[in-house]
């Protein structure tokens, strides 16, 4: 299974979004054909549309060059769709191609799925209320297990950062309520799983964030830390000897040996990854050293799912602007990890 040639299922997304072109633009740029084979689940005829409009400006795949999995859509919802105007008929669309590309996979036709961007809003018109696409891919795959890891390799340095998110999108007063001894364990078991699964890392080093300004300094500024997070740590280290757990790192702290690490230095001690207790905890950093590398990856799921760390742009959607080298890494991680994981059954 090591030259496993994998399958990847690749969604449109918001199709009135920024989706569409850099799918194209990926497609153009990348030579894939000898490192997976890619289904795009989408609608041949928007995917035409972009073409038309912006070939002659910016270097895009031709629709007929490629394998798309054709999902149909009734013609009062392809009429309303309208490019940089996410709306109802968008967010049917995108939840449509999300649902069809997890589906297939399920049944075994494909071995990973890239997902472009969505508009929750958009989803919610359309009568979808979910937080997100992992949500979405979590409940359909059966997982009550999951999380969001993102991922991003320096330019400058080859580096790569791993971060996972202990809580995800909910309102920072809810955080402390949240945040469990039971939640911290299944987070960080999903973590080291992944690691050893997916990326080869047999003895992981994992920092730790804790919660308050400073961790709390000694129960001064939050008592978090010192009711049950340093205990927890403590139980973790005891029941995982084959992972090294550093922590708990004070928050303002976490971020300056990965900032090194990413600009400057790949030698610098840094950890393998590194796991935030709340969103903007992880993803202020995250973004800044990396908003056009990072990939946001569903681990947990029975299959790879990765997505690049955007949203769909609409202001510029249709301009031929978009950036797509978040989406080619998206791309290149979803067959790194499917080849990882499957080289060892």
């Amino acid at each position: 299974m090591a030259n496993l040639i994998p399958h990847i299922a690749m969604t449109l997304g918001d199709p009135a979004g920024i989706g569409p072109e850099i799918i194209l633009k990926s497609l153009a740029k990348e030579t894939l054909g000898e490192t997976c084979h890619i289904s795009i689940i989408g609608t041949r005829s928007l995917l035409e549309k972009t073409y038309q409009r912006l070939s002659a400006t910016t270097t895009l795949a031709h629709p007929d060059q490629l394998s798309v999995w054709d999902v149909p859509l009734s013609e009062s919802v392809l009429e309303d769709i309208h490019i940089g105007e996410g709306n109802q008929a968008s967010g049917a669309a995108s939840f449509a191609y999300l649902k069809t590309a997890i589906r297939e996979t399920l049944a075994g036709h494909f071995d990973g799925i890239v997902t472009a961007p969505i508009a929750k809003s958009c989803w919610k018109l359309a009568g979808h209320h979910y937080p997100g696409q992992t949500e979405v891919l979590a409940q359909s795959a059966g997982v009550d297990q999951f999380g969001m890891l993102f991922v991003a390799r320096s330019p400058y340095t080859g580096w790569t950062l791993r971060t996972l998110l202990a809580t995800t999108h909910i309102p920072l007063q809810a955080v402390p309520e949240t945040l469990t001894p039971q939640l911290m364990t299944e987070k960080l078991e999903l973590l080291i799983n992944t690691l050893k699964q997916d990326f080869g890392i047999a003895f992981p080093r994992i920092a730790i964030s804790g919660l308050n300004p400073h961790s709390g300094e000694g129960g001064q500024i939050g008592s978090q830390e010192q009711e049950w997070l340093l205990p927890w740590l403590e139980n973790a280290r005891n029941q995982y000897e084959n992972v090294e757990l550093i922590g708990l790192v004070p928050p303002d702290t976490l971020w300056v040996k990965p900032g090194l690490a990413w600009f400057q230095d790949a030698n610098v001690a840094t950890a393998d990854a590194y796991l935030a207790l709340y969103h903007d905890q992880g993803l202020i950093p995250v973004k800044l050293m990396a908003f056009d590398q990072a990939i946001n990856t569903t681990i947990g799921l029975p299959f790879i799912r990765t997505s690049p760390d955007h949203g769909t742009a609409f202001d510029i959607a249709g301009k031929g602007i978009a950036n797509c080298a978040s989406f080619q890494a998206a791309i290149k991680l979803a067959v790194e990890l499917t080849q990882q994981r499957f080289s060892q059954e």
